[in-house]
């Protein structure tokens, strides 16, 4: 853990004299060459810490060594943080005297300079001494502390590490195909599963393919049994009659490919070259295995580098048709990239689980019991049980808990092992983290502090990974690089931990390819607990009374503390001063000590879901470090001018306060600021008129803001916005400003109001929704002004403004609502559309629709509140033939087109006019291969069509097949005809489908809204 703080603390470094200050403008005074000093010290000392922490393994005195220097530079760590508040300090101050001495009636607090790990200008005439002085003394005394520390490290004789071999092989030894099946228990439905992908075709037809050879992948997190599968399935008589040659590899770390050419041509029975170059080593494998259908294991890849394996992909595809390679790995882009640019899904990687509770008692229970008598067996099973949970399905902990048990004889000594912290068990540490650490070194820095801060969340915690960047983010694990967004670099260090199976029991929205949250297997959990074990253990002792050692200890190997409402009952005590992250949500807080202002390294602060009384937002506002904070659902009735002092500031939340009317002008001092949420601020009447001067800002959140109904001129100019949920169009505002926002992603809803004149319509096409490509769902609420001459005037521009509001065909939800139009736009059925759902509600003159059949991808159709509707025709199902010419024969060729491909849900609601919905012909009935309508349809609903008498009977019976659902509400002569089980028609539709289900009610139903007023 060393390098991870080393590392931050020289970026921080790095970024202070980066600024183009080093010439103009002083640093503390008498510490500027300590500084520098002590950044190229740093650097030294980080080109042996790999060296050191895999020494230090094993030797106390390097661990200590590592231990005190992690400690120290987090103290420095902290130091740059004060310095950097009470710049940060020194300007807002300044600044506030300004205003005071120009303008004592000023009522917004003007934009100030921001600052991090950098000196302004200004600071030449901070005239605070003692506070300079104070912090030159600090850093003085930490770099003298690091200096012994680093001084000493020449003793250890540490390597440079630059690329030299991984020792991983030494650690795990060579593996082999060897497996006593006996000692393995749980793996049968696993082994079938994989003997089928071996010995079958498998997968889709190119499915990790190379050449005719399909890659097979086990993977998972180490000491899960991966390479135990593998034997498994490679001594597997079906497996072992399928294959002509079966080779086994130990591949292991660095993947050495001529090694790994020369084992194969071993094995495979043929002679090696005379010199071992790889080209001719390839040669001769290619002769080895030309034509033979093999079965190649290659266990324990570690590299992503597809250059080291496309020269043996080359030659292994010499081998018969139907060979296989089956790989082991940790690492799931291993995986990917060693099955090819071919992967389409992932099929032909098998995600090991773990053991259940008996399986793995079994396993341990083999071990722990061996050489007791049946007496102690029966003594020692209860407790056993109890102690194979803490193993939580991985067989390496059942194994090394069950040699740990093997030597204990007595209850007492079982009950020990049973109230330790897995991690506390020295044998734990050298037998099964050992295999852990494999996996936690090929991490980089960055990525093992982030890894490794993730224990700080309890045991069985479901973790929200957008919550955990933010955390990532406040605890700087993120970096400072402007040019970059932290939030995908944040992403992406959480899929490249996700892939090297490090997490786990992910879930992920339905349309979601995002993870949205995830677990840690507790042994893994456990694992990046004993990598914080020691941090802070050496910083300085407190004699606190108040505070319980469990708070400090997370304060310092954390720096974050959650729902500990005691950190401020009553004061804050100065050891909990380096916090850094604080969730005080849910606390049942009415106030805020005005202490907390202690709290000068704060990055990240929730307090949402208290309710405050009174100006207590005035005290955080001290806290210039913030980058996050939470105050939603707080009761607040106004957010302090003061707020602007937070220039460092990121995300704003102030969620469902709904007595807030306003926001502060000196909100738009917040220049960083990329996340504003006033979800449910229902009273909110606007936004700040300077709105314009924050650049950064990428997402307002803005639902349920319904008192919202104008928005600033300035709002135009934040091209960066990615999120804008709710866009409220009246009193003179037009759509028009929306023309640069392309950016814009996600949901949006646009609610508008229709006047007579053309100003309507030319400010829809000044909006230029075909631009916005990245806008997922669109929501289009239409109304009539109270100024709209009359109907058919209104009918008009209605027709003209949907024509305007043309949207980028990536768009897949799209719902209208209100329209007063006499017809839908003809955009709407663009075959090029990639609609997957459609919602049109209260289209109160429509009197047909469209050709929506033609959509390819429209999975849901929702019409309701088509009052003039009478007539849908065939013309709906947006059935065309279209006749081409083969060029390798005289004759014609009839292709049949639309028919609603993909559709699974279609609903009729509230249509009282409707009386006829036009049957296929019987031709179309039973052609079926030429016509293909609805062949997805699951579920037809009809509520309120009080007017239908009968539906399409041949239709109904074509689609019959894939219905499952059949509703009808509110039709009186619809649920007598179709409820008659018995009747002609239900029969003739459910002839080809007996488990399709009619569901019917005499009384009508209301219809729901989909949307708050």
């Amino acid at each position: 853990m060393a390098d991870a703080i080393v590392s931050v603390v020289l970026e921080r470094i790095a970024a202070l004299v980066e600024e183009k200050i080093r010439d103009e403008v002083n640093l503390v005074r008498g510490v500027k060459k300590e500084v520098l000093k002590l950044s190229i010290d740093l650097n030294t000392v980080r080109n042996v810490l790999e060296d050191a922490e895999k020494k230090g393994y094993k030797e106390k005195s390097i661990k200590d060594w590592l231990t005190r220097l992690e400690n120290t530079t987090y103290e420095m760590d902290d130091v740059l943080d004060e310095w950097n508040y009470s710049i940060l300090k020194f300007q807002i101050e300044q600044s506030s005297n300004g205003v005071a001495a120009a303008d004592a009636d000023a009522d917004v607090v003007p934009p100030k300079c921001t600052v991090r790990f950098c000196i302004p200008c200004s600071f030449l005439c901070f005239k605070k001494v003692s506070v300079r002085r104070g912090i030159a003394l600090k850093i003085k005394q930490v770099k003298e502390r690091l200096d012994l520390i680093l001084a000493e490290k020449d003793r250890f004789h540490f390597n440079e590490i630059t690329s030299q071999p991984s020792d991983r092989e030494s650690w795990r030894g060579q593996t082999t195909s060897i497996v006593d099946k006996e000692e393995v228990y749980g793996r049968d439905l696993e082994r079938e599963a994989l003997v089928s992908k071996l010995v079958g075709e498998g997968g889709s037809s190119e499915e990790g393919l190379i050449g005719g050879i399909r890659v097979v992948s086990i993977v998972g997190v180490g000491g899960l049994g991966k390479t135990t599968l593998a034997q498994l399935a490679y001594n597997d008589n079906r497996v072992m009659n399928c294959f002509e040659l079966r080779i086994w590899i130990s591949v292991s770390d660095p993947f050495d490919e001529v090694e790994i050419a020369k084992r194969i041509v071993e094995k495979a029975g043929g002679p090696l070259p005379n010199t071992m170059d790889l080209d001719g080593l390839l040669q001769r494998l290619i002769e080895s295995i030309s034509g033979k259908k093999f079965l190649l294991v290659l266990d324990d890849v570690w590299t992503e580098d597809d250059t080291k394996w496309k020269p043996l992909k080359n030659a292994i595809k010499s081998g018969g048709h139907g060979s296989k390679v089956l790989v082991t790995t940790r690492n799931e882009r291993v995986a990917i990239m060693m099955m090819g640019e071919f992967i389409k899904n992932d099929q032909m990687i098998h995600r090991l689980g773990v053991l259940n509770d008996e399986d793995c008692w079994s396993l341990l229970g083999r071990i722990a019991l061996c050489g007791k008598n049946k007496d102690q067996c029966e003594e020692f099973e209860n407790t056993g049980k109890q102690i194979t949970k803490k193993c939580n399905g991985l067989p390496l902990a059942a194994k090394t808990l069950g040699s740990l048990l093997c030597f204990k004889n007595t209850l007492e000594e079982w009950e020990s092992v049973l109230n330790s912290e897995i991690w506390k068990l020295e044998v734990v540490e050298d037998d099964l983290f050992r295999h852990l650490f494999l996996s936690y070194n090929e991490l980089s820095p960055t990525l093992k502090r982030c890894f490794s801060y993730c224990a700080v969340f309890p045991k069985d915690s479901r973790i929200d990974v957008d919550e955990l960047i933010t955390r990532w983010m406040a605890m700087g694990y993120l970096g400072s690089n402007a040019d970059d967004d932290w939030k995908v670099r944040g992403r992406g260090y959480f899929d490249n931990l996700a892939m090297r199976s490090l997490f786990q029991d992910f879930y992920m929205k339905d349309d979601d390819i995002k993870i949205k949250s995830f677990m840690m297997h507790d042994i893994v959990h456990d694992f990046a607990e004993f990598l914080r074990k020691n941090v802070g253990s050496r910083m300085k002792n407190t004699t606190c009374k108040d505070c319980s050692p469990l708070l400090v200890s997370r304060v310092k190997k954390y720096r974050s503390l959650f729902r500990c409402k005691e950190v401020l009952d009553p004061h804050v005590c100065d050891c909990l001063t380096s916090v850094r992250l604080l969730d005080l949500s849910c606390s049942g807080l009415q106030a805020i000590p005005k202490e907390i202002e202690k709290l000068i390294h704060l990055r990240w602060l929730n307090l949402s879901h208290n309710e405050f009384v009174g100006d207590d937002l005035k005290t955080i506002c001290k806290l210039y470090n913030l980058q996050f904070l939470w105050v939603g659902l707080c009761g607040l009735q106004e957010i302090p001018l003061e707020i602007g002092n937070l220039s460092e500031l990121i995300h704003l939340d102030l969620y469902g306060n709904r007595g807030l009317r306003e926001l502060p002008e000196s909100l738009c001092n917040l220049s960083k600021l990329e996340s504003l949420d006033v979800n449910w601020c229902s009273r909110l009447c606007g936004l700040p008129q300077g709105i314009h001067m924050m650049k950064k800002l990428k997402h307002l959140y803005n639902k349920g803001t319904d008192s919202l109904k104008q928005y600033p001129q300035g709002i135009a100019e934040l091209t960066s916005l990615v999120t804008l949920d709710k866009v409220f169009l009246c009193d003179g505002s037009q759509v028009g400003w929306l023309k640069n926002l392309n950016r814009l992603s996600g949901k949006v809803e646009l609610w508008i109001e229709i006047s007579s004149c053309c100003d309507s319509v030319e400010n829809a096409r000044k909006a230029e929704l075909g631009k916005k490509m990245h806008i997922q769902e669109l929501r289009i609420y239409l109304y009539r002004s109270t100024t709209t001459a009359s109907s058919s005037s209104s009918t008009s521009v209605s027709n003209e403004v949907l024509d305007a509001l043309h949207p980028h065909p990536n768009l897949q939800h799209l719902t209208i609502e209100g329209y007063n139009g006499s017809r839908l736009p003809g955009w709407i059925v663009s075959p090029l559309n990639q609609l997957t759902s459609i919602e049109l509600n209260d289209c109160a003159i429509l009197v047909s629709l469209p050709l929506l059949g033609k959509l390819p991808l429209l999975e849901t159709l929702r019409i309701s509140g088509l009052y003039e509707l009478e007539y849908v025709g065939r013309e709906f199902l947006g059935i065309a033939t279209t006749t081409t010419t083969s060029s390798c024969s005289s004759g014609t060729n009839n292709i049949i087109d639309g028919g609603f491909p993909k559709l699974k849900h279609l609903r009729f609601w509230s249509c009282p006019k409707w009386n006829k919905w036009e049957d296929i012909t019987t031709a179309q009935e039973e052609e079926e291969e030429k016509y293909s309508i609805m062949p997805c349809l699951t579920e037809l609903i009809i509520h309120d069509c009080s007017s239908l008498t009968e539906l399409p009977q041949h239709l109904l019976r074509k689609v019959s097949s894939s219905l499952k659902k059949l509703d009808i509400r509110g039709s009186t002569q619809l649920e007598q005809v179709y409820g008659d089980k018995e009747g002609q028609p239900w029969k003739s539709i459910s002839r080809h489908n007996p488990h399709l289900e009619i569901i019917y009610f005499h009384l009508p139903l209301f219809r729901p809204r989909d949307y708050l007023f």
